[in-house]
């Protein structure tokens, strides 16, 4: 393995020419629908993809973004309020049908810069080809799921209630400006799981890069400055205790919608004044765990929790961060999960069947390599060959056996690619531990035995939001539900419940008396209202 990590790192000149990357230095940012100059400070971005320096591998500058200041904050803040105009302004008066329009204009736009998007999602964060293009394809793919679900939800509201001798129209309507904040993990894709329903239901955006994979925005920039209306759409560059505080702290902001940790998302919520008046959609911490019983396919589990475990080398919510084993089969299952881990390509994120790659955050190497060296004090030992082999940015998968509740890695989210294997004997015990978590997202099963499975599924359903039977946790299909309990979510995203969170249902009404059916006849016949209405999009 030390051969293959020396070869991991290599001269920029051997990279091949589609997959060379030159500076790019981000001097304007999107603001009430211009890209407006930047000149001020800018905060460098490097890849976590090392090149061979004097002092060994060093990270790659791939560029710069501006460093706004609170000043800038607020100058976004007041161009969504602008744009928003109290539930008045162009966006959130626009037919659906309109805004399906710029919806529609934005990917037409966006597909335009995928070659480049990939190509930055790849040197920012360090993610294989296979899973940036996945990433750039899905988004695409859920903003037209999101704009099919709209039409359908649309068609449901066209028609007119009665009941009680009373006539009504209920319909969704904007909630108001949206603070967008989203991950490095998959900084396209999760962002826009919150951004794109948020916009299209009409309210007004500010929008706030991730620390990690910023330049990958960038050439996005100019695909919302002309699809959408002016000051529907600002973004924010900076340090989020510099920019969002104050921004948090005006209570102008009436959505939140944050992914991210739960002490982060805690701390921006108090800031703000009229707690009343936020509305919190949270995708937060995780410590998913898998549970292969002895009544197991043990290859199945192992398949499973590979890809659970070390899909974009763990940097996920929904991956499998504790694995709990029966000890009748826990020699068979580590010996085959070391050799699936062992047999896992690394290098460079370009590189045919690479499935390991460099880790985008500076610090975490460092702290990987803590929550083995405190497992192994602790009585456990990495039992895959060269696991937990670093160099400068990069970590191999360490598979670490056995893990107890006395050991960092039993409790704490490692997000990154170290595998905790705990024996137990009752099955008790991983119900026991899910009950004392305090994160709630997902469980992995793995079992052959009918009853057995019967019997795991209903108290883990009253623990997690989502089960997996022999299969790893994830977030896909995006149709299905995606939340959590505890401290690991507040609201529910979907295709469909995404578009419910970011808007609520108003309704105008009247008295069934002729005059009133005559009135209301007039206006949609003459389509004098955007709201009521019996057009019917296809």
């Amino acid at each position: 393995m030390e051969n293959a990590m020396e070869q991991i790192f290599k001269e920029e000149s051997t990279i091949p020419d589609a997959y060379r990357i030159t500076e790019i230095h981000q001097k304007v940012y999107l603001l009430n629908g211009e890209l407006v100059s930047w000149d001020g400070p800018v905060s460098e971005i490097y890849s976590p993809v090392c090149v061979p320096g004097a002092n060994g591998p060093e990270r790659k500058l791939l560029g710069s973004v501006p460093n706004t200041t609170a000043k800038e904050a607020m100058e976004a803040l007041d161009a969504a309020l602008a744009a928003y105009n109290n539930g008045l302004g162009e966006w959130p008066t626009m037919s659906v049908e309109e805004r399906i329009r710029c919806m529609e204009k934005f990917v037409y736009l966006m597909i335009q810069q995928r070659e480049l998007v990939i190509k930055l999602l790849m040197w920012e964060i360090g993610k294989n080809l296979a899973d940036s293009t996945k990433e750039f394809d899905r988004t695409v793919e859920y903003i037209n799921f999101t704009i099919d679900a709209l039409k359908e939800l649309d068609r449901e509201s066209s028609r007119f209630k009665e009941a009680e001798g009373t006539i009504a129209q209920i319909r969704r309507a904007p909630l108001g400006v949206v603070l967008s904040m989203g991950p490095f993990n998959y900084p396209l894709n999760e962002i826009f799981t919150t951004l794109i329903p948020a916009l299209i239901m009409g309210n007004t955006i500010l929008f706030k890069l991730p620390k990690h994979g910023v330049l990958a925005h960038y050439p996005l920039l100019d695909a919302f400055r002309q699809a959408f209306p002016k000051g529907t759409v600002n973004t924010l560059y900076g340090k989020g205790a510099d920019i969002i505080a104050p921004i948090m702290e005006s209570g102008k902001v009436n959505v939140l919608a944050f992914i991210g940790s739960s002490k982060v998302a805690n701390g921006l919520k108090k800031l703000h004044p009229k707690v009343n008046r936020l509305r919190a959609i949270l995708s937060l911490d995780a410590k998913n765990a898998a549970i292969i019983t002895k009544n197991a396919n043990l290859d199945v589990a192992v398949n499973e929790c590979i890809l659970g475990a070390l899909s974009f080398n763990g940097q996920r919510c929904t991956a499998l961060k504790l694995i709990f084993v029966q000890k009748e089969v826990a020699a068979e299952f580590t010996e085959k999960l070391s050799a699936a881990v062992s047999a896992l390509k690394p290098g460079l994120p370009w590189e045919q069947g690479v499935k390991i790659t460099p880790l985008p955050e500076p610090n975490k190497p460092g702290y990987l390599k803590e929550c083995i060296d405190d497992a192994t004090a602790k009585g456990a030992k990495v039992i895959n060959k060269d696991g937990g082999y670093i160099d400068a940015s990069f970590v191999f998968p360490a598979v670490v056996y056995p893990v107890n509740e006395k050991m960092k890695l039993y409790h704490e989210e490692q997000f990154g690619p170290v595998i905790p294997v705990v024996p137990f004997d009752s099955i008790e015990e991983p119900i026991n531990y899910q009950v004392d978590a305090s994160h709630g997202m997902q469980v992995s099963i793995f079992s052959e035995d009918p009853e057995e499975v019967a019997k795991l599924i209903d108290p883990f359903v009253n623990l997690v939001s989502r089960v997996n039977i022999n299969c790893q946790a994830q977030r896909s299909p995006d149709v299905f539900p995606f939340t959590g309990r505890k401290d690991s979510a507040e609201g529910t995203l979907s295709v469909f419940d995404a578009l419910r969170s970011f808007s609520i249902r108003s309704l105008v009404a009247t008295k069934l008396t002729d005059s009133n059916k005559n009135l209301f006849n007039a206006i949609v016949r003459e389509h004098s209202s955007s709201f009521l209405s019996t057009d019917y999009i296809f």
